[in-house]
């Protein structure tokens, strides 16, 4: 038999009945600090009763007696369902215009780059870097764009190497950087 859900009113069919005097206790078919008696503070409900919320979670607010233990529980972090934080950082990033990479790693990579292909240290103004990390980020951000698209179309929401070899091929030579 379905019980019955609780809407707030207290009618007397529920707190009155054989064997029951009040509130209910452990074994009277109801969990124990459900709070479903009188309410916490006003008339005779039991000790635990008093001073739980409306659910029986626990004490409502006042000064504990063990400060240590509460200083020591850090608040809990939200905790998001899967994938609702990479939509609201996809919704951040689109945004925004600022750049994607630090600059500086950035600056590193081209120099270190330059480096190897040329073997000479060469100055780079900051205008230059700039430019170049602009350039780097609007070409990776099409592939990735275009790489999503192909896992889409192969059912899939996950991008994977095959995705980005076939999104520069279908680019061709001069837009995809043909070396692969």
């Amino acid at each position: 038999m379905p019980r019955a859900r609780n809407t707030g009113s207290r009618s007397p069919a529920r707190g009155a009945g054989p064997g029951r005097a009040g509130t209910p206790g452990r074994g009277q078919g109801t969990p124990a600090g459900r709070g479903q008696g009188t309410p916490a503070g006003r008339g005779q409900g039991a000790p635990a009763d008093r001073g739980q919320g409306a659910r029986g979670r626990g004490p409502i607010a006042g000064p504990s007696n063990d400060g240590q233990q509460q200083q020591a529980r850090a608040p809990r972090r939200r905790r998001f369902r899967p994938g609702t934080r990479a939509l609201m950082e996809i919704r951040k990033f689109q945004k925004s215009t600022k750049l994607l990479l630090r600059k500086l790693p950035f600056a590193r990579v081209v120099r270190e780059v330059c480096q190897d292909v040329g073997g000479v240290d060469f100055r780079w103004q900051a205008y230059a870097i700039m430019a170049l990390q602009e350039a780097a980020e609007a070409f990776l951000v099409g592939l990735m764009e275009d790489a999503n698209l192909i896992a889409l179309h192969a059912k899939r929401v996950t991008i994977m190497p095959k995705d980005v070899q076939l999104a520069r091929r279908i680019r061709g030579p001069e837009k995809g950087f043909a070396s692969l």
